[in-house]
């Protein structure tokens, strides 16, 4: 059965609820697209970072997201002797004080990277969804520059690579996707950070969110074709036909880069998901539909680079009761009791790798 007609159909009974999530949560080894999932921790009755650790590890979550250098997590972490791979942000208040200083930024590698010598690290990602306009922007580049010195420094160059997240409000068009470009007014802020990814060989990071075009858009853009369930193209650009809104907006983005000098960039989708209650759309069946359909589509790549496994970190581990408004305390895979909110229909035994990032 293909995974959107199955994905679409209503929950089992009760009783065959409980035995697929016993069958699958513990049936999620991610190996064919990289996926993660992204670990928050905005919420005042979330569990600890050890048992987190290891509910990432019950479930075979081999990538995190880690929105900043928390060093209960990151001990966690280290001790738990795991293989979770991990993308460390550096928060955007931090930027500041890393920007004027090698010496701070050498200091803040030392402290939360090098310090932590059984943390498998795998990308800093320098600030997070930066706005082009803001007093922040001029930082961001230098920012980043002195992180990558200080990890060049430590000789952990050629393991980890320093990005940063942008969002997709930075597209000054993405209709059709082949004509995605960014706004003129951010080409300045953009453009050199695209030279130093290209150098250095890292990729960009995107949070990709298709809830919030459909949201904002729901008499244009059809649920169908935001929840990979559409049954047929609903974009036809050229000779690509799009199904999914998800393909669109990363082919845009890959359009937009090309226009932008930078066509060997990969992206790394840093955020992905759907909330499940506080919006328009915002369910439980259609939060696990997209969960479940991105698990499972990633894997293949978009039309515009088809075959390619595109690396996913699902949005979020947990709901985050602190986090305002109401709609983004909604997002989590696992309730903060650790029990998951739906299963995650999956193939068995071939189910892709998923990456959960952590907040």
């Amino acid at each position: 059965m293909a995974a959107n007609s199955y994905v679409t159909e209503g929950f089992p009974r009760m009783t065959e609820v409980l035995l697929l999530l016993g069958l699958l949560m513990t049936s999620l080894h991610l190996t064919d697209a990289q996926i993660g999932v992204c670990y928050g921790t905005l919420g005042n009755n979330l569990p600890p970072p050890e048992e987190v650790v290891e509910l990432y590890s019950q479930n075979n979550i081999q990538r995190m997201r880690l929105y900043n250098p928390n060093p209960a997590a990151l001990q966690a972490l280290g001790s738990a002797g795991s293989n979770i791979q991990l993308m460390l942000g550096v928060p955007n208040d931090a930027l500041q004080n890393i920007a004027a200083s090698q010496d701070y930024a050498n200091e803040w590698v030392e402290n939360y990277v090098t310090n932590y010598t059984k943390v498998k690290f795998r990308y800093i990602a320098v600030g997070n969804e930066v706005n082009f306009s803001s007093s922040l922007a001029q930082l961001l580049l230098p920012a980043m520059k002195n992180i990558n010195n200080a990890i060049s420094a430590a000789g952990l160059d050629n393991q980890i690579k320093v990005s940063t997240a942008i969002e997709t409000g930075v597209l000054g068009a993405s209709y059709p996707p082949s004509a995605g470009s960014f706004q003129s007014e951010a080409r300045s802020f953009l453009d050199p950070i695209i030279s130093f990814l290209a150098e250095n060989g890292a990729p960009l990071l995107v949070n990709i969110h298709p809830y919030f075009t459909y949201s904002a858009n729901s008499q244009e853009v059809s649920l169908d074709y935001a929840l990979f369930t559409a049954n047929k193209v609903t974009v036809q650009d050229g000779q690509l036909g799009y199904r999914n809104l998800f393909d669109s907006i990363v082919d845009a983005i890959y359009s937009a880069l090309e226009d932008a000098g930078g066509d060997s960039l990969n992206i790394v989708v840093s955020e992905s998901g759907w909330p499940s209650a506080g919006g328009t759309g915002a369910t439980l069946d259609n939060a696990r539909i997209y969960n479940t359909n991105l698990i499972q589509h990633v894997k293949g790549g978009t039309p515009k680079r088809p075959g390619k496994a595109i690396e996913t970190y699902v949005f979020a581990m947990f709901d985050e009761n602190n986090k305002p408004p109401e709609l983004e305390k909604h997002w989590g895979l696992f309730l903060p009791n650790k029990q998951s909110k739906y299963p995650l229909l999956c193939r068995i035994p071939t189910a892709t790798q998923i990456v959960f990032s952590i907040e």
